[in-house]
């Protein structure tokens, strides 16, 4: 309604408003994609928390990263299937901003990971005879608990920024889940870079980030670059035989995760850019990819390429049977 004398503190979820009539059917396929991102992301994660030669840092990463892929997943299908079911969309306020907190800190911890990952085969593989020396358990805690506080830092200021705006020109959320853009666009004040005066709560939420996901990207990618440099130039500096084999193979499958994590990231920047051209059906579509792509690639990718998770795997199919 546009009248800033409202404050709306519950809202109503519109994912997909072209199949308003028949989104219980689409409540199957959604239950058998969510099955199939649980059961790959447990094969993996149970492989190498089962097999006691999978107690390295490199493979407890990756189950970490998988973990935190299926809790993106889970935060989002699950009540999505709930909503199409029963037609109750409606959410408050607070439950709207601990979903976008919880959706967006486990994406950046998602990306913090593959940085500490990245850090652990630069070690490896640059300075295999004192690797164990360096990359003990504690230092790998401690790695990760700063991967979880540079999360925290990213995401608390976002969400605490968000708290602070009124809604009132509407309560509809065109979205099938709580995204920070899209409630953002409910927002009493013009969020436009041209129109943005340093007072308004609003546009700082949309400034802020902005600029904090730029930043972080760049960042992110100048690290990932020069670690991943520096492992390849490493690499072909080995002689040729099954140890630069191995870690061409290692590199190369972090960088296909690294790839399909960061593209599928970037993707959601796309949506808002190219959103007045498209119907709002692809524009929902396209936020599920983003979310959802890394859950179901990164197990195929690591099952598949990993050769030690692949014949551990293949083993528990044969005792299984």
């Amino acid at each position: 309604n546009g009248s800033s004398n409202v404050s709306y503190t519950s809202f109503l979820l519109v994912g997909f408003p072209g199949l308003q009539e028949s989104r219980a059917l689409l409540v199957p396929a959604i239950l058998s994609l969510y099955l199939v991102i649980l059961s790959a992301n447990a094969l993996v994660i149970h492989t190498v928390v089962a097999q006691r030669s999978l107690h390295q840092p490199m493979y407890l990463l990756i189950a970490l990263l998988l973990a935190v892929d299926v809790g993106v997943a889970s935060t989002v299908m699950p009540a999505m299937m709930f909503s199409f079911s029963t037609h109750f969309n409606h959410v408050s306020l607070p439950g709207c901003l601990l979903q976008i907190f919880c959706i967006y800190f486990l994406i950046v911890f998602d990306c913090n990971i593959l940085l500490v990952m990245a850090l652990d085969r630069y070690v490896a593989i640059c300075y295999p005879l004192r690797y164990p020396r360096i990359m003990t358990g504690r230092l790998l805690a401690g790695l990760l608990g700063a991967a979880a506080a540079r999360s925290m830092c990213i995401v608390a200021p976002v969400v605490a920024l968000a708290c602070r705006v009124r809604f009132c020109r509407s309560d509809v959320i065109h979205h099938f889940a709580c995204e920070h853009m899209a409630l953002m666009k409910l927002s009493c004040g013009d969020i436009s870079l041209n129109k943005t005066s340093p007072g308004h709560a609003a546009s700082w939420s949309f400034l802020l980030p902005l600029t904090v996901r730029i930043l972080k990207r760049v960042l992110d990618i100048l690290m990932l670059g020069a670690s991943y440099s520096c492992i390849i130039h490493t690499a072909f500096r080995i002689s040729p035989g099954r140890a630069r084999s191995k870690a061409l193979n290692t590199c190369g499958s972090h960088l296909l995760v690294i790839f399909t994590v960061y593209s599928s990231t970037m993707s959601s920047s796309i949506v808002y850019r190219v959103a007045h051209a498209t119907s709002q059906d692809v524009h929902n579509l396209l936020s599920a990819f983003y979310l959802l792509l890394p859950a179901l690639a990164n197990p195929i990718i690591y099952g598949a390429r990993t050769k030690e998770i692949r014949q551990q795997v293949a083993t528990l199919f044969q005792r299984a049977r």
